[in-house]
């Protein structure tokens, strides 16, 4: 029975975990670093490892997408920023990259109000399929009717449909809301979908058909968006919730399975670790990659929420680069704090957990014992 804490006489609450309130706990065996394996699969496309880089403009250009590919990740390019709206978007992400804090949003604003172009769509979709790698492209549900033809022409592996929450009933007076259930049906691609933060939002776009859900929102290093909107999901709960969501989908469904994929709140090796722990098949990075010293933000970090025309609800923050996208990866790490070899720090937790590859290592024992910085 779920314990609630009452706040004052008119409204009790659930108690959340965050990744920081947990930590996973050795078994009786361990194992060889080497023998753990770190693949996972959605749908028909195998991956090395259990990496999307977020759609996000200072993670993902098709440069870094074909890198993180060529890695064993995922790229997801954001086909609403500035690599669609620009044909060469390069000065324009060094000027975002010297931009004082004063009137870099306003900037920001002014730069992410060019047109998107169809045509950029195509070409930089198939520069990403020209080099061999699984393509992925993601969207906003609001732009998703006017675009997802062009997307799915241009030949996208995977389609993302990514907002601060998504649900599978969005109710408007004022257009026609994007129908998931109807829209993934006709859809011939696998469709991944979110953010979602509790098991009810997330079964119910499980039911809509999505091959995987997002989990969170509202907790990323560049999110305000709990200071803007009073919106927060301590990930270790909602990650928790999300896959009971998944099992009970799989008996209720006679054996489809959806992969959770933990978006938000992972910004070192230990939270990719407990986000895993937790029920996660994947961890979807956006600043634990900006932090690479060639990815697209030089140095600086920003969502789509930074930029929003009426109410913006992120920003553009400094970040420390750590090393090259594939050290970051996989080593060597020239510091000692999660940021770079997050996948040799996974399979050395795993190993040392006693566990061989990540379905396993769901089944972890994990204790609630907040971080002290130890």
């Amino acid at each position: 029975m779920t314990m609630e804490i009452e706040i004052g006489r008119a409204k009790r609450a659930r108690r959340a975990y965050s990744f920081d309130d947990i930590a996973v706990v050795p078994s009786r065996r361990t194992r060889n670093p080497e023998d753990v394996s770190t693949a996972w699969s959605i749908d028909a496309f195998q991956f090395d490892i259990p990496v999307l880089g977020a759609p996000m403009d200072s993670v993902v250009s098709p440069r870094t997408a074909i890198m993180l590919g060529q890695l064993g990740g995922l790229g997801v390019l954001d086909l609403e920023g500035l690599w669609t709206r620009y044909d060469d978007p390069e000065p324009l992400l060094a000027e975002i990259a010297s931009l004082d804090e004063a009137t870099a949003t306003c900037r920001m604003q002014e730069l992410y109000s060019e047109p998107i172009k169809p045509e950029l769509i195509r070409e930089r979709l198939q520069q990403i399929r020209d080099a061999g790698v699984t393509v992925a492209g993601a969207l906003t549900p609001q732009r998703t009717q006017q675009l997802y033809e062009t997307v799915v022409a241009a030949g996208v592996d995977l389609f993302v449909i990514r907002g601060t929450t998504v649900s599978a009933e969005h109710v408007s007076s004022v257009d026609e809301p994007l129908n998931l259930k109807k829209f993934i049906y006709d859809l011939d691609v696998p469709v991944i979908v979110g953010g979602a933060a509790t098991y009810t939002a997330a079964l119910h776009l499980m039911r809509t058909g999505a091959a995987g859900v997002l989990v969170g929102f509202g907790g990323g290093a560049a999110s305000t968006t709990r200071g803007v909107l009073g919106i927060h999901a301590p990930m270790a709960t909602a990650v928790a919730d999300v896959a009971g969501a998944r099992r009970d989908y799989l008996d209720e469904s006679g054996g489809r399975y959806v992969h959770v994929i933990a978006d938000g709140g992972v910004g070192t090796s230990g939270d990719i670790v407990k986000a895993l722990a937790m029920g996660a098949d994947a961890v979807m990075l956006g600043v634990a990659l900006s932090r690479a010293t060639d990815a697209p933000g030089r140095g600086y970090h920003w969502g789509p929420e930074a930029h929003h025309s009426k109410l913006p609800r992120g920003r553009r923050v400094k970040v420390d680069q750590v090393t090259n996208l594939e050290s970051v990866l996989y080593g060597p790490a020239p510091v000692a704090d999660g940021t770079a070899n997050l996948i040799g720090a996974l399979k050395k937790s795993m190993a040392t957990t006693g566990y061989s590859d990540l379905k396993e290592f769901q089944r972890v024992e994990v204790v609630v014992a907040p971080y002290t910085g130890g």
